[in-house]
């Protein structure tokens, strides 16, 4: 089980490593043939944080491991506005705006619970991927129209660099390390699950999630540092709709995935988890310190129901 562990651990690695690097050095190549900076937060960088999360889901779909697919883009969702939102709220408190809220906040609802209805049917299949798809799509031409990124302002400390066949060399690898690690950390949690008598459900919606989560993460920590917590707020919302509406759609309309009643469960739980934090915002328009606990608090119990389940 410790080989497996490493395993693991190393796959997270290289999924943090190998987002990090196409984001960096995808947007410097596009600024050099004059892509706009909103362009590059809607594709580039809105593709390079999900990266780890999609190649572990369509992974474990092509491999037959629906569980993990499934449970990997609920858990990290559930992650993200548990566990990294809270924790945010706790360092500092999170502002809202009205446009988070009513227009992002609501669209991130509405999808979870349409995903959660059509699980009662049993099967995501590609028609419904398709609909996903094509909801993100709809959603990015409204955010152009409006002349919006959700992506702004994470570029900043790329000003005054311009790209070098380095960063070129550094996107190839980007992409061959989350290939990789995408591989490495299904195989490492199926085999965890094995180990530990566990489903790979609760390893999927639990651990594998964290790992894939991990850019979000760090990419939050830094916003919080530099005080950027609105951005913070709306990235977050915006990272679990992506996931959801490009991650599991794209899934989805390349090879339907299977339901399980855990995963019903956990769609229900992020319903919850989404309800609640739109309830948060809400009022009085911020994420408080104690509201940040609560968040983290309820993730954690979770997890710990979860494993003793």
């Amino acid at each position: 089980m410790l080989i497996d562990f490493a395993t693991f651990c190393a796959s997270a690695a290289l999924l943090w490593f190998g987002a990090s690097w196409i984001v960096t050095s995808a947007a410097l190549i596009a600024r050099r043939f004059n892509v706009s900076e909103l362009v590059i937060g809607l594709t580039i960088v809105a593709m390079g944080t999900s990266a780890p999360e999609f190649l572990v889901t369509f992974n474990a779909a092509i491999r037959g491991h629906n569980d993990i697919s499934l449970s990997n883009v609920v858990g990290s969702n559930i992650f993200n506005l548990g566990f990294i939102l809270g924790l945010m709220a706790m360092i500092r408190p999170l502002v809202a705006s009205r446009t988070v809220v009513y227009r992002d906040g609501l669209l991130l609802l509405a999808t979870t619970g349409g995903i959660l209805l059509m699980s009662f049917t049993g099967e995501l299949g590609r028609v419904f991927g398709g609909a996903l798809v094509a909801l993100l799509v709809g959603y990015l031409i409204f955010l152009g129209m409006r002349r919006e990124s959700p992506g702004e302002g994470e570029l900043d400390e790329l000003m005054g660099r311009s790209a070098s066949w380095r960063d070129g060399l550094l996107l190839l690898l980007g992409f061959g390390a989350i290939s990789a690690g995408g591989h490495l950390m299904v195989s490492a949690a199926t085999a965890i699950a094995t180990d530990l008598g566990v489903s790979s459900w609760v390893i999927g919606v639990t651990i594998v999630a964290a790992g894939t989560s991990l850019p979000e993460l760090v990419t939050c920590l830094a916003a919080s540092v530099k005080g950027r917590n609105e951005m913070l707020l709306g990235n977050l919302i915006g990272s679990d709709f992506f996931n959801f509406a490009g991650v599991l759609g794209l899934t989805c309309l390349i090879k339907p995935l299977t339901v399980s009643p855990e995963a019903g469960s956990g769609l229900i739980v992020l319903v919850g988890m989404v309800g609640l934090v739109l309830v948060m915002l809400r009022t009085g328009w911020r994420v408080t310190r104690l509201e940040g606990a609560l968040l983290v608090g309820i993730n954690l119990l979770r997890w710990v129901n979860d494993f003793t389940a």
